[in-house]
């Protein structure tokens, strides 16, 4: 996703994210990643439950599919950190308009299932 932030910009697409992490870990993961974007703590999961991700199942999060980016991960050089809290809890990407209306909304089946940007960029273009 950083790597399209000029055409996020063009687009006037602002990114947020949020995490149920506490603000310890949340800060954390920022100076580890050099993470740009405002960060939101949702520690209770309200935005989590209220977009239906809730928890993924075993098969979900150590399938061949999570294997497989883990390993794209290493090759880059990234290190793997130590889960901090409940790895259970699914993810996800939202489009919202600025009328609030929900243009995209992805509940992750596991750690490796993300929209690709293009087809982000590509649901804007439309809207």
């Amino acid at each position: 996703m950083r790597d399209q932030e000029t055409e996020l910009d063009r687009l006037n697409i602002k990114v947020v994210v949020v995490t149920f992490e506490n603000d310890y870990f949340a800060r954390q993961y920022v100076t580890e990643t050099g993470l740009e974007w405002p960060v939101l703590i949702d520690e209770k999961r309200e935005a989590y439950r209220h977009y239906d991700m809730l928890e993924a199942s075993f098969l979900d999060l150590w399938g061949p599919s999570s294997w497989l980016v883990y390993g794209k991960e290493l090759l880059k050089g990234q290190k793997l950190h130590k889960p901090t809290n409940d790895v259970h809890q699914r993810g996800g990407d939202l489009l919202i308009d600025p009328e609030g209306i929900v243009r995209l909304h992805h509940v992750g089946s596991g750690p490796a299932d993300r929209p690709a940007v293009g087809e982000i960029l590509a649901r804007v273009r439309r809207a």
